[in-house]
């Protein structure tokens, strides 16, 4: 298994402990959803860029944060950075818990409000 099937089971399990959470592949890439709507999306050297990335949906005005204090790690990824996603490189080193909160506040933006409620009332 290479780096980014190995760094795909890993997402793929962050991803799929989400309540309702599901993977579809979509413009040949694994994507994960909530009801059928974008809230991670695993991007491996996507149109040659030599990236294994996650694209995640952060809290509104955090994309641009992130990039700024880490532009080695944060990009704004094709596509869907205009509209405030944000492309975290998880090939090299990765701080997996920091994959772990950046993908449940994606999914939380997406998820409707009494899934993301129910799943913050059973963590308290």
């Amino acid at each position: 298994m290479g780096d980014a099937a190995a760094t795909l089971e890993q997402v793929r399990a962050i991803c799929l402990a989400l309540p309702e959470a599901e993977e579809k592949e979509a413009w040949g890439m694994p994507t994960f959803r909530v009801r059928g709507k974008l809230f991670a999306h695993f991007a491996d050297n996507h149109h040659g860029d030599g990236r294994v990335a996650l694209w995640l949906k952060p809290e509104p005005g955090a994309r641009d944060l992130l990039v700024e204090a880490a532009p080695e790690r944060f990009f704004v990824p094709a596509y869907v950075g205009p509209r405030g996603w944000v492309g975290l490189r998880v090939d090299g080193e990765v701080d997996w818990d920091e994959v772990v909160d950046l993908v449940e506040d994606s999914w939380r933006q997406i998820a409707p409000k009494r899934v993301a409620a129910a799943f913050d009332s059973a963590r308290s």
